[in-house]
């Protein structure tokens, strides 16, 4: 296959062009920083430009060959989900890219989505469950993935949505947790401030996250709504600890230094079972 990917810089996609050159595929990845492109060990086996496909200069499809798909990654503006750019600017300007590559006859959109869709709600979360965002990052793509299925009833297309639950792994934001722990590791600080750590999350390594996106694509049969996450529930304090143990580390937790965020529920986590029947395997 031929798959244009956005975003290709980004956390997830760094990892999710190296997953397709290794399954075989021809990639032509798009980022707006060359220079972190030309970093990354992919960069010679890519055919790369530099874009903001919000503003495109060039004819994307055209320099990308007609690619059979496209992995849509780009998002700017995070981790800031509260702030109305989401969808007063994002939000147009996202649809509006995906209705040019539909228009001019791409017929495989992959999307990422976030497990922010789901809103508020509590415990193991399914595709069924209705998506109730609670913040404008959520709102903005829960949006999105509307319009692309109104689009999908005049122009018949294959639309992957794909919500994301929680990843960490190389190339994570400088302000996550175990990105600060870290730090704190590293400059051999005594303490490591935190919330309670009570808060029940999903977390995947972000390579295993590349690779299942990768295989889902090579599927374009397998349309709707997909989890990607582990399935299992993990309290954050676990995952700090397991990680200072991992680091050989004995850093003291502060906990209770930070609140815990209104933006989401204390205890949710995903159904992986949709993805798992689509890549013809049980997680």
């Amino acid at each position: 296959m031929k798959v244009l990917v956005t975003g290709a810089t980004g956390f997830v996609g760094r990892h999710v062009v190296s997953h397709l050159l290794e399954r075989g595929h021809a990639v032509a990845a798009v980022s707006r920083d060359e220079g972190k492109a030309r970093c990354l060990p992919w960069f010679g086996r890519v055919r790369f430009v530099a874009m903001d496909v919000y503003r495109p200069t060039d004819d994307l499809l055209a320099f990308a060959g007609t690619p059979d798909a496209v992995i849509h990654l780009a998002w700017p503006g995070l981790p800031n989900y509260m702030s109305l750019f989401h969808f007063e600017e994002n939000l147009p300007a996202d649809y509006r890219f995906l209705r040019s590559l539909v228009d001019a006859g791409i017929r495989h959109l992959m999307v990422t989505g976030t497990c922010f869709e789901y809103g508020m709600q509590d415990g193991c979360l399914s595709e069924d469950h209705m998506a109730l965002p609670a913040n404008p990052y959520a709102l903005a793509k829960d949006s999105l993935r509307r319009f692309l299925q109104a689009l999908q009833q005049q122009h018949p297309f294959c639309l992957q949505w794909t919500r994301l639950f929680y990843m960490h792994g190389e190339g994570q934001n400088p302000n996550s947790v175990l990105a600060q722990l870290d730090r704190a590791i590293d400059n051999a600080e005594r303490v490591f401030n935190m919330s309670g750590g009570e808060q029940l999350r999903d977390y995947l390594p972000v390579d295993e996250v590349a690779s299942r996106l990768a295989r889902l694509v090579e599927r374009p049969h397998c349309e709707g709504t997909f989890n990607v996450c582990a399935g299992v529930p993990v309290s954050i304090r676990q995952l700090v600890e397991h990680h200072i143990a991992k680091r050989g580390a004995s850093i003291e937790l502060n906990l209770g230094y930070y609140p815990y965020p209104e933006y989401e529920p204390m205890a949710f986590w995903g159904d992986p079972r949709k993805l798992s029947r689509a890549l013809g395997h049980s997680e």
